[in-house]
């Protein structure tokens, strides 16, 4: 056989190894979730780590550490246990629903009488107070919108089919209203509680063990709370664009961490450790320093809700 002829038949070979090559890539970037998901198998959702971000788009499929992970039910809203261990969700029949962080094991914490929207859960931890005679409780608060009014409800994190109920605010300045609280998001060693309200466009800040009133933050909505309760993140509308903003307590005015925004930034959540923040945009997933010295970064194409597994 001549060389030429040999060099001819290799460089065919070589062609067709590219083209398989190039057509499993092809195949890869363009498998479903399903199929993604099921590619984890039983020991990689044993496997998932702690302290990453998660993401939750309204499916079945839960986007965890940039895996794909499917709970095998509609995952609305998800938010995680201080530890990490659990993950609570609304379902698809609008009951409120905690799981294992693979999404199995899942318990109705809380079923929708119907009638009722329920959304953005959140799990707050209250310790063990002996002087005050607080017992240590964990339970989820969440938001019931019935004939367009929003309430904020609480249920053990522990209940069967519980009976939710109201949880109310007050201030030592007044009533507050009760009625339009919503995104609530639990975080510090206190069981503090900020919300928004909807209807006055305000930012309050809750703690039923250090604070004997609810207190106002700022002007803005969808609040997040640093895990050792200190700041808050919230979004603020300005020239055309939801901005990101934090405040420390004690601090008399916020920060703006997006002033040069010329996109919309939503939905913010802290990492576990407080000093990143992620938060939602039209082109999916961005984190970005607490302290604002850094712009902010897409880590995920993946649109929808961020939240960090403890």
């Amino acid at each position: 056989m001549s060389k030429a002829l040999s060099f001819r038949k290799s460089s065919s070979r070589a062609a067709k190894f590219a083209a398989v090559a190039a057509l499993s890539l092809a195949l890869a970037a363009t498998v479903s979730p399903a199929a993604q998901a099921a590619s984890l198998g039983a020991s990689g959702a044993k496997g998932l780590k702690h302290k990453v971000l998660t993401v939750s788009n309204g499916t079945r499929y839960v986007q965890i550490d940039g895996k794909t992970v499917d709970f095998r039910t509609v995952v609305r809203d998800l938010a995680w246990s201080p530890d990490g261990n659990k993950a609570v969700f609304v379902d698809g029949s609008s009951n409120l629903v905690v799981s294992d962080a693979d999404g199995s094991n899942r318990v109705v914490v809380a079923k929708n009488p119907g009638g009722q929207n329920w959304n953005h859960p959140t799990w707050k931890s209250v310790p063990a107070v002996p002087s005050a005679d607080v017992p240590a409780r964990d339970s989820i608060v969440f938001v019931a919108r019935t004939n367009g009014v929003s309430r904020l409800k609480t249920v053990p994190a522990s209940a069967v089919q519980g009976q939710p109920a109201d949880l109310g605010v007050w201030g030592g300045d007044g009533a507050l209203p009760q009625t339009g609280n919503i995104w609530p998001n639990s975080g510090g060693k206190t069981g503090t509680t900020v919300f928004a309200n909807v209807d006055n466009g305000t930012v309050y800040i809750r703690d039923e063990v250090l604070r004997s009133q609810t207190d106002e933050v700022a002007k803005g909505s969808e609040p997040a709370l640093s895990p050792d309760g200190e700041d808050v993140v919230f979004v603020r509308s300005v020239k055309g664009h939801d901005h990101l903003f934090v405040k420390r307590q004690g601090d008399k005015a916020p920060k703006d961490l997006t002033p040069n925004a010329t996109t919309d930034y939503t939905e913010p959540t802290f990492s576990p450790d407080g000093r990143t923040i992620a938060a939602r945009t039209p082109k999916g997933i961005v984190t970005l320093p607490v302290s604002g010295a850094a712009k902010p970064v897409v880590v995920t194409s993946r649109v929808g809700l961020p939240a960090y597994r403890g």
